[in-house]
């Protein structure tokens, strides 16, 4: 179930933002090696937004995906069953054009909102 709802864009738009300002009004997941992955990133009040562009490099299905975005930047998303939990992990490289505070503060926030969403959708 964790894998459907990280990989799915019906799923995808309700917790991919980093701020409750934001939203992900859409998205696409072609998910197969060399597949595209885009999900819309917008301001609530539409003064801005952005398309988040990748394309899967590594997919091993139901636990582990590395995504090669636009710039060359990299994320990896490894999901891993401990015990009766499941630890949702992605290690990014960064972009440099916002402060670091909002670099620290942007990834691990779309985790916590797919923490809550899963727990509130799928428990």
């Amino acid at each position: 179930m964790v894998w459907e709802a990280w990989t799915n864009p019906g799923h995808i738009t309700k917790w991919n933002f980093a701020t409750e300002d934001w939203c992900c009004p859409s998205a696409e997941n072609d998910l197969r090696l060399g597949g595209r992955y885009k999900a819309r990133m917008e301001a609530k009040d539409r003064i801005f937004g952005f398309d988040f562009e990748a394309t899967y490099k590594v997919m091993v299905p139901l636990s582990k995906i590395l995504l090669m975005m636009t710039d060359g930047r990299c994320a990896t998303t490894e999901i891993v069953a401990i015990d009766r939990k499941t630890s949702v992990t992605t290690i990014f490289d960064a972009e440099k054009e916002n402060p670091e505070a909002m670099r620290r503060e942007g990834w691990p926030q779309i985790l916590n909102n797919f923490k809550k969403y899963f727990e509130r959708h799928f428990k």
